[in-house]
């Protein structure tokens, strides 16, 4: 139960960032263009919406396979061997996600204890760089997930695979289901 809210409370927040910075940039554009005026702040809000979506979309990336690779080598190796890899691969990208997990923490604890503002906003700059440690401790989360799966022994990968997609929207167009 708390996985699919997670999932749709991702999905839900991913897409009003989207909308947002859609309707922000357009109204930021209509005003310049028709009516002369700019809002200040329409700007530096684009930039912190577009920074979520970067941060959280890419916890969103692995969870549905997103993520693209050169797996090449790895499709050669035995089954065995290549879950093996994957099992290794995905343990350097947890301790990866950690490392700059604690990175992000510091930076926005030191902007907060600084107390250090928005340049356009009248808001802290902390808070919407607080998007970037919860965007990695929300990847080391959807990587414990694949690992677990991968220790498991179900099927589980860090990849997308590119193939069968491209397989699958061909059948898609052309009405072959083959």
């Amino acid at each position: 139960m708390p996985r699919k809210w997670l999932e749709h409370f991702e999905e839900s927040l991913i897409a009003f960032l989207l909308a947002a910075m859609t309707l922000v940039t357009f109204a930021q554009v209509v005003a310049r263009y028709v009516f002369n005026y700019s809002f200040v702040w329409a700007l530096e809000l684009t930039m912190y919406f577009f920074g979520a979506l970067i941060f959280l979309g890419m916890s969103y990336g692995v969870r549905v396979g997103a993520h693209i690779g050169v797996d090449a080598v790895v499709r050669l190796l035995p089954a065995r061997t290549a879950r093996h890899l994957a099992i290794a691969s995905t343990l350097l990208c947890i301790i990866y996600a950690i490392i700059v997990l604690y990175g992000s923490w510091i930076y926005v604890s030191k902007i907060h204890m600084i107390g250090i503002m928005a340049q356009d906003l009248p808001i802290p700059q902390w808070v919407p760089r607080l998007v970037m440690p919860l965007g990695f401790a929300l990847l080391i989360y959807r990587f414990g997930e694949v690992l677990w799966h991968l220790m498991k022994g179900d099927h589980a990968s860090l990849l997308g695979d590119e193939v069968a997609d491209a397989m699958k929207y061909r059948s898609d167009d052309t009405g072959d289901n083959t």
